[in-house]
């Protein structure tokens, strides 16, 4: 082979260059919470499958602070409404209230006397009810010996799914996605801190003549200057070193430029568009020049489209009941506030 001939073979070779795949990824890694199945009725326990796991629902309603404390304000507003009914406390409406929002429906229990006579209604969790194929409804239990309710003494309170009308869908699902993902953000941060292992600053020296004594005072002092957990600091002495001798390169500076605090505010707003909530009734905070406008107007606004629909949707259900007796008739404040 001439000179000439491996010269134009090493011009051909490709320059070296590094390559990293990633493995396929779904957009949720426990979408199995929140996945919408098509019902199937198991036959093992007798009772329909929900679409979407309760267990998944309740985990999610804890993922974060905008989404928990929307379930809560919304429930907390239409409980502040209840006035009688039902011979029950308001706090139970409020419970039945926190699993309509967050599951989609609410239950009450009839409670009857010796003769089957209503006397009066008990809030019935609805995250371990189903529905039989009968009509019968089961309440889920530890030791597995659930307990058999006959159709006729559940109050059942559903938001319409327009693919089955068996369980209630909560109205929030469309934001699910942006609530993992203000979890995930927080969780990223918060490990980021934890680890330790984040620099600081660079204390760059180049005096020949700084003593061992001194550079071990400096490191002393710079190592005690921060608690533990927080950023790390070097001490570099380079003597008659040059400028930019030492160069630090980050390869994703996480403290300023991962947007963390754009991924937060635009998930926040996600949520709360989800739960159809006002920005400022949930905390957020108003964007450069922008505002919320007259808290009353919003808060008058928001009973009317919101609260009072939902008041008014328990006390159908509950009066409309045949066996419910006047006197245990629903009875909310419907009035939408003046100026």
């Amino acid at each position: 082979m001439t000179e000439q001939q491996t010269t134009q073979e090493t011009e051909k070779q490709p320059e070296s260059c590094y390559h990293i795949d990633s493995m396929a990824e779904p957009v949720d890694s426990s979408r199995w919470l929140t996945e919408y199945n098509e019902l199937f009725y198991n036959d093992m326990d007798d009772f329909w499958e929900p679409p979407i796991s309760p267990n998944g629902l309740a985990q999610i309603a804890r993922a974060n602070a905008y989404h928990c404390s929307a379930l809560i304000a919304r429930s907390n507003y239409v409980a502040s409404r209840f006035i009688s009914g039902g011979g029950i406390r308001k706090r139970e409406v409020q419970a039945q209230n926190r699993d309509y929002f967050t599951f989609g429906h609410g239950a009450f229990l009839k409670v009857r006397d010796y003769f089957k006579r209503v006397i009066g209604l008990a809030h019935l969790s609805s995250m371990y009810l189903r529905r039989r194929k009968n009509g019968k409804w089961v309440f889920l239990q530890r030791d597995g010996k659930h307990k058999v309710y006959n159709e006729n003494d559940i109050i059942w309170l559903p938001q319409y799914d327009p693919q089955q009308q068996i369980y209630g869908l909560p109205d929030y699902l469309g934001s699910i996605q942006s609530s993992m993902l203000n979890e995930d953000a927080t969780l990223f941060r918060r490990r980021y801190y934890k680890n330790g292992a984040h620099m600081g600053f660079i204390f760059y020296a180049t005096d020949p003549n700084l003593s061992a004594k001194d550079e071990n005072m400096l490191k002393e002092k710079i190592r005690s200057s921060k608690g533990v957990g927080n950023f790390r600091s070097m001490f570099v002495n380079i003597p008659n070193g040059k400028e930019k001798g030492i160069q630090l390169i980050p390869v994703g500076d996480i403290a300023t430029k991962d947007e963390f605090e754009r991924i937060k505010n635009i998930t926040a707003q996600d949520i709360l568009v989800g739960h159809r909530f006002p920005p400022g009734k949930g905390g957020m905070v108003p964007q450069g020049m922008a505002g919320f406008g007259d808290p009353e107007k919003v808060g008058r606004e928001y009973a009317r489209d919101e609260i009072i629909p939902v008041c008014e949707l328990i006390m159908d259900e509950v009066n409309s009941d045949p066996e419910i007796p006047k006197r245990l008739h629903f009875k909310f404040n419907t009035d939408v506030p003046t100026a």
